[in-house]
């Protein structure tokens, strides 16, 4: 019955998304042009400079009426492949897959430059090294991803995959998870690992962008449709310019991003909003000449690892899967 009543629900989604797909851009003048822009979870600090550009009016300055929205079961990537919705954020690696599958998924900007994410335990379970994992649960999403993931570590430190006991959690609280079911997971540094500071819960973290070049993927990332990006440039361009805009408010101001982030959605807990983006502050644009820059070496890399562990036949094309034609120039 539950199965059934979520089907009804994504097609009641589809519907209604289809009847606001933005087309061509608003001429001057005209009402501004509707955009739907989906979430990839709840929102948190990594979607902050789409919260800030909508509240600071750098939207509709484009002549964008914006609405952001938390995906539907079944998530944003297929919604975005379908053309159903304008924008999303998404990963790398999700990208990398649907493009493989032959998906018309483009990456157009990426929302933190480096690979935040990694595995994490609490002290007490006294996992310092990868090579630690051999007798633990880690509790994941079910992706293959993972077990490659998991599996190139052990490689690399000398130890055996099949030691590690590997259970899908779903999207159980990852506090909740480490202290009843599993000894380590999977997680953004930047929202979980702040989270763990401010419940003074003391992690030890293997972050994945020091373990192998590879591993610093882009996630998360901005995605469209590759034909709405061939039919309507100008109006991704102008969604790009204010979304840019908005995460460089965050970069120069975290504290008011804070504000703005928890004004939007006030069931966010306001002190780990602000520790957050004082986190993610500097790591938004890091090295890059600017805010969403991405790199094919990059995109190369991780398509290489996928193909090393036999989750993809073959390399796919990385420049058909992200430009950086649509940032704003230098």
């Amino acid at each position: 019955m539950k199965k059934k009543l979520a089907l009804v629900f994504i097609g009641l989604f589809l519907v209604s998304l289809a009847g606001c797909r933005s087309q061509a851009p608003a001429p001057p003048g005209n009402p501004p042009q509707k955009i739907k822009v989906l979430l990839d979870w709840v929102p948190n600090t990594n979607h902050a400079g789409l919260y800030i550009a909508r509240d600071q009016g750098y939207y509709a300055e484009e002549g964008l009426e914006v609405e952001i929205m938390q995906p539907p079961e079944g998530g944003a990537a297929q919604l975005i492949a379908s053309e159903q919705a304008d924008f999303a954020v998404s990963y790398q690696e999700e990208v990398t897959m649907a493009r493989a599958q032959n998906l018309p998924l483009l990456a157009i900007a990426a929302v933190i430059q480096h690979n935040s994410s990694g595995f994490a335990s609490p002290q007490s379970k006294n996992i310092q090294t990868p090579l630690d994992f051999q007798g633990k649960t880690y509790g994941g999403w079910g992706s293959p991803s993972e077990t490659a993931m998991l599996k190139a570590l052990m490689k690399k430190y000398g130890g055996d995959v099949n030691r590690i006991n590997i259970v899908n959690i779903g999207t159980a609280d990852f506090f909740t998870s480490v202290q009843r079911d599993v000894d380590f997971s999977w997680i953004f540094y930047g929202w979980t690992g702040i989270e763990a500071e401010q419940k003074g819960l003391k992690l030890n973290f293997i972050p994945l962008d020091k373990e192998d070049p590879a591993f610093d993927f882009y996630t998360p990332v901005i995605i469209t449709n590759e034909k709405t990006a061939a039919s309507s440039p100008q109006m991704v361009e102008r969604f790009m310019k204010a979304t840019s805009r908005g995460y460089l408010f965050a970069v120069n101001n975290p504290d008011a991003a804070a504000d703005i982030m928890v004004k939007a959605v006030p069931e966010l807990n306001a002190g780990l909003v602000n520790a957050s983006l004082r986190y993610l502050a500097p790591r938004f644009q890091a090295d890059a000449a600017r805010w969403g820059e991405m790199k094919q070496s990059t995109w190369d890399a991780y398509t290489a690892f996928l193909v090393e562990n036999g989750l993809l036949a073959q390399a796919i094309d990385s420049e058909k899967a992200f430009t950086n034609r649509f940032l704003p120039a230098l």
